[in-house]
């Protein structure tokens, strides 16, 4: 008899396609899209463009290559981006803002969320001995920080204050269907202020692949031109764009699960003796676990016994990471929370 798949818990990327998807996929009409006669990929880029409130959006094959993008086509070489704490680009895209693009990452200080005032003091003018600050880059939800959103208010000061600075504003929205399930509001709200706006199909809306870059038509068609620079440049994708119109029809309300699970599963693993949640941090689909019992061996150890007895996390800056999603309902978060008890056992 064949033993039960894992339970993963380690991102919302893992999820499979549904039937619905699949057959979406299947009879997509497709045509070259380097050319741009994709005639699906087309129609998700118009709808995308609109619920973000912008003039037109770009297909890309991942959410590194749609930040890294946005850095190229608002700075050049020599140049700074100021980023929060932690913040994907700065961590899990390779170092591509300074391998492609020249680009010096500056990290500010809080939760991965930072102030306008913090904005003000890091901007750096032009002068002959510093790099130039040319982007203020906002993640929301943001990724390290455990998936908290930003709060509107703070949002709009860091988007004036950036703008008097004459920076321009990028929003890594990679999980911004979240954000705006939490806060009950639109995803166009929350990208009011930016001049581009990068969002992910593949992450909670369940699609196998894709992202998308947005902003004005004539960044857009710069964008287009760096994408086939960076190897992006997709012939028949509608198949996949396909999928992307499909999750942004079907799954995005259902977000509302995932953090209700999360929040489950949260206070379910603030019980276990070792291991400590910071329960106001979990606003949508990320939980983070610190071990702070010695005992156990820290976040690696509790995490390689977890994935023995059928339970996958991830490690984010030493604490683990949990992560809800479409492929998890709540009979898996309760096993998933019993599993990761067992896991932070003290060793007999």
């Amino acid at each position: 008899m064949a033993a039960d798949p894992p339970l993963d818990f380690r991102s919302d990327t893992v999820t499979q396609p549904s039937p619905g998807m699949r057959r979406a996929m299947a009879e997509a009409i497709v045509g070259d899209d380097v050319w741009g006669e994709d005639p699906t990929t087309n129609r998700l880029q118009e709808t995308v463009a609109d619920l973000l409130g912008t003039e037109a959006a770009l297909f890309v094959p991942t959410g590194c290559m749609a930040n890294q993008i946005a850095i190229r086509a608002h700075c050049q070489p020599g140049d700074e981006a100021l980023v929060g704490d932690g913040a994907h680009s700065y961590l899990y895209e390779t170092g591509a803002a300074g391998a492609l693009a020249g680009v010096q990452l500056t990290q500010l200080a809080g939760d991965g969320r930072f102030s306008a005032d913090l904005v003000r003091s890091q901007c750096k003018p032009f002068d002959h001995h510093s790099p130039t600050t040319k982007l203020v880059m906002v993640e929301n939800t943001h990724n390290v920080g455990g998936g908290v959103v930003w709060s509107a208010a703070a949002l709009s000061e860091v988007c004036q204050v950036s703008g008097e600075l004459g920076l321009a504003r990028h929003l890594d929205g990679a999980r911004l269907w979240n954000a705006a399930r939490f806060g009950k509001t639109t995803e166009r709200e929350l990208a009011k202020g930016f001049d581009t706006v990068s969002v992910c199909l593949s992450k909670g809306l369940g699609a196998p692949v894709g992202s998308l870059v947005a902003g004005s038509r004539e960044f857009v068609k710069r964008a287009h031109r760096i994408r086939k620079m960076y190897g992006g440049g997709m012939r028949q994708v509608g198949i996949l764009a396909a999928a992307g119109l499909y999750a942004l029809e079907h799954n995005r309300e259902r977000l509302d699960e995932d953090h209700a699970n999360a929040s489950a599963l949260a206070h379910a693993v603030a019980e276990v003796p070792g291991l400590a949640v910071d329960l106001a941090s979990v606003q949508t689909n990320i939980v983070m676990v610190a071990v702070v019992d010695p005992d156990l061996g820290g976040a690696a150890s509790v995490v390689a016994r977890a994935k023995q007895l059928g339970l996958l996390a991830s490690i984010l800056r030493g604490r683990i990471r949990l992560t809800t999603h479409m492929d998890v309902d709540r009979s898996a978060c309760v096993r998933a929370a019993d599993l990761l008890a067992r896991a932070a056992s003290r060793p007999s």
